[in-house]
């Protein structure tokens, strides 16, 4: 049986279509419709409901040492306040789950982690944690709303003093005040446009929800489902795990290098690391110029022989061309390069491109 988040009965209120996804039944859109959201999004701001996401704390004097182990980025150097995206891999150097830490001071650290790998994540930090530090899976009691687009601040700042609102991206203040909620406000997104992610008491989320579109009004703010989430994701070439991701693939295959610190002492995954050798994959763009759609998983050609797959794909709105993202065969990931994926049995002609497809100005 799927669970709730505190904003669904809002959700349904407001006339969205509820679906499962990651054990939540969650809004994949609303009357506005997915290519109306994303629009919004790229144009003014939207609003989404993040609470199925996973948030775990790690306290105590080894805890830095924890995560420097655990993860392949290193937190040496992070000011109190300050956000950081990492992989966690496993011995085999696939990638167990990417996450963010938050510095909140000293000692403790807040982590957010992928809703659907939330158990498992769990599981393996506390399966591997050392010394005096502890792992604590706070989810049920957090709520997260993510507010995203360019007006974003404009809207904010009509209920958060300005001290409380993070400038730096990724970055956040962890005992800010939103609409008179106490908040964690960060200065990050999964949409590639500006915006915050608030975290706030579960049972308080509604009421930081309510609140939010009604100082939005005036810029337009709607409320955005899973659908726009997605595309708009794609379109800004964030990975997602179980798509550009998975305990199989990588950091460094999915373009994720630059959080992995080689010259740290140690991490799980980093003896096969060494180990691998010359990289022989690697995660591309590819943008459609023939006819069609890719979608995930769908096998690419070139020079007569199957050269990789597709990772995700779709049409994005405000490009206005359908993309996609695939893992190819190194000798095939130079921009230019002629491919095709293979679409319900009939080929469909691409180019590999340069990631990201859209970069906000």
């Amino acid at each position: 049986m799927e669970l709730k988040t505190t904003l669904y009965d809002t959700h349904v209120k407001s006339g969205g279509k509820m679906v499962p996804f990651a054990g939540y039944l969650l809004p994949v859109q609303y009357g506005q419709g997915v290519i109306a959201e994303h629009m919004a999004v790229r144009t003014g701001c939207g609003l989404f409901d993040v609470s199925h996401m996973g948030e775990i704390t790690c306290i105590g004097p080894d805890a830095l040492a924890n995560l420097n182990h655990i993860l392949t980025n290193d937190f040496t150097t992070m000011y109190d306040g300050q956000a950081r995206y990492s992989p966690m891999c496993n011995e085999e150097r696939g990638v167990v789950d990417d996450l963010i830490v938050y510095k909140i001071r000293d000692d403790h650290y807040f982590i957010v982690v992928n809703a659907s790998n939330k158990d498992k994540d769990f599981a393996w930090m506390t399966a591997h944690a050392f010394g005096d530090a502890a792992f604590t899976d706070i989810s049920e009691h957090v709520g997260q709303i993510a507010l995203q687009g360019p007006k974003a601040h404009e809207i904010l700042v009509k209920l958060a003093k300005t001290e409380d609102i993070p400038v730096k991206y990724y970055s956040c203040v962890p005992e800010g005040t939103v609409a008179g909620i106490s908040c964690l406000i960060s200065k990050t997104g999964y949409t590639g446009e500006d915006g915050y992610e608030l975290y706030m008491a579960a049972e308080k989320a509604p009421e930081l929800w309510a609140a939010l579109m009604e100082a939005g009004k005036d810029e337009g703010l709607i409320p955005c489902g899973l659908g726009a989430r997605d595309t708009l994701r794609l379109e800004a070439a964030m990975p997602l795990y179980g798509h550009e991701m998975d305990d199989t693939i990588t950091p460094i295959e999915a373009g994720l290098g630059f959080a992995v610190k080689m010259k740290k002492e140690d991490f799980i995954g980093k003896k096969a690391m060494e180990e691998k050798g010359e990289l022989t994959r690697k995660r591309v763009g590819l943008k459609v110029t023939g006819r069609g759609i890719i979608r995930e998983h769908e096998k690419v050609f070139a020079d007569g022989k199957e050269i990789g797959h597709t990772t995700s794909g779709t049409h994005c709105p405000y490009l206005g061309c359908p993309v996609a993202m695939a893992l190819l065969d190194i000798a095939y990931t130079e921009p230019g390069t002629a491919v095709e994926a293979e679409v319900r049995g009939r080929r469909v002609a691409a180019e590999v491109v340069a990631l990201p497809f859209y970069k906000r100005s």
